[in-house]
């Protein structure tokens, strides 16, 4: 049955219901699946929510640690492909939105697998240069770029047992990151919905707007208040602008012929 797919790339938040479309969650460059833990309830119980477990942290703390996005998406894009079965949605912020970009074109130029909506948050389009990023082998301005935009709660940082469990995969994402040389946008044809802070520091309006030429069907952009990190004090508004998104009728996605 495809209710007993499993990965350990993926945490799942079953529907209480048979799902009539999933939602897959990225999280950021340092960031786990435990950033998303509230999100699920708020979804309508025909909707099942999955969240990506990067390697390098809590129960994949063991697994080799990535440091390419092309390889990432990759191993995520096999993970995912089995829970395609219905419509999928994919949610990604900062880095989570670059990965989420390279899952979405790679399900649907490998795969023929086409997404309900590829939804974006807090990060440059993949045609544009980041240089907000500080150099990956520089360990203290990684920490200091960390503590700045706080996404990883910066006190398991002081204390020096945590930080050697958790620095790794935060350098790690960081090299990600910084190899992610900008690339034409390919238009993928579904909706793409880009979302930001409208005090954060390094990505505003104007550069995510850029996150339309991802889309060959439509494009809207979505502005809350808050800086890098917005998601934490707009949980409740963010996830219910989301859920409306994903409750429309007619939503695109699943696989299509093959050509």
């Amino acid at each position: 049955m495809r209710n007993s797919i499993a990965s350990k790339w993926v945490k799942r938040y079953p529907s209480t219901r048979g799902p009539r479309l999933r939602l897959l969650c990225l999280p950021h460059a340092g960031g786990s699946a435990a950033f998303f833990h509230g999100w699920p309830p708020a979804f309508s119980d025909d909707i099942e929510v999955l969240v990506a477990r990067y390697p390098g942290r809590h129960d994949r703390l063991n697994d080799p640690l990535m440091t390419s996005m092309d390889d990432f998406a990759d191993a995520l894009t096999t993970e995912i492909l089995p829970f395609t079965d219905v419509p999928l949605a994919v949610f990604g912020h900062s880095m989570g939105a670059s990965l989420a970009y390279e899952v979405a074109l790679r399900l649907y130029r490998e795969h023929n697998v086409a997404l309900s909506a590829l939804m974006v948050s807090g990060r440059t389009p993949p045609h544009l240069a980041d240089r907000t990023f500080p150099d990956p082998d520089d360990v203290a301005a990684v920490l200091d770029e960390v503590r700045r935009l706080g996404g990883t709660d910066t006190a398991l940082l002081e204390d020096p047992d945590l930080a050697d469990l958790i620095l790794p995969a935060i350098l790690a994402d960081f090299k990600v990151v910084a190899g992610y040389t900008p690339r034409a946008s390919v238009a993928l044809p579904f909706p793409v919905v880009a979302y930001v802070g409208d005090s954060d520091p390094d990505v505003d309006t104007a550069t995510m707007s850029g996150w339309a030429d991802a889309s060959s069907t439509s494009f809207e952009l979505q502005v809350f208040p808050g800086d890098h990190f917005y998601l934490v004090g707009q949980q409740t508004e963010l996830t219910r602008n989301i859920g409306s998104r994903l409750r429309q009728s007619g939503l695109p996605g699943g696989r299509t012929p093959l050509s």
